[in-house]
């Protein structure tokens, strides 16, 4: 069972830690392991942004470096810096691709817009992925 409020709460501590004094809007990602560990992720931006790394990427960059991977879920919360989150923050394309390596169709990706949670499978955030069987 995948405790979707824990995951977000998780999201946004770990949105707290988020560095972007370039575009003041902070992400926080918590991402589930098939195991049920959780890695937690926050954007981190460079002044050169194609340097940037988005939140969903640092929790699954951790996660891979510390030996796991597939995962069930990711909540993943975004919004301007100080300011209550107060609207759905979805995956961007890479970190969509990102997610597709490691997560099965039906992994859920859940959003939070500060009021309600919204759950997404994988395959409906990107249908049609691009993967290994395409190499």
């Amino acid at each position: 069972m995948i405790n979707r409020e824990e995951l977000v709460k998780r999201a946004l501590d770990a949105r707290e830690k988020a560095y972007s004094p370039y575009s003041d809007f902070c992400v926080g990602a918590a991402l589930l392991c098939d195991d049920g560990e959780i890695f937690e992720g926050a954007n981190i931006e460079n002044c050169s942004f194609g340097a940037t790394n988005c939140a969903e990427r640092t929790a699954i960059f951790s996660a891979v470096y510390a030996g796991k991977r597939s995962f069930r879920a990711i909540a993943i919360v975004g919004g301007s810096r100080g300011e209550e989150v107060n609207e759905y923050c979805p995956p961007c394309g890479i970190c969509r691709q990102v997610l597709a390596e490691f997560c099965s169709a039906d992994a859920e990706i859940i959003l939070f817009d500060g009021k309600n949670i919204k759950v997404r499978k994988m395959i409906e955030m990107l249908p049609e992925v691009f993967d290994g069987a395409n190499l």
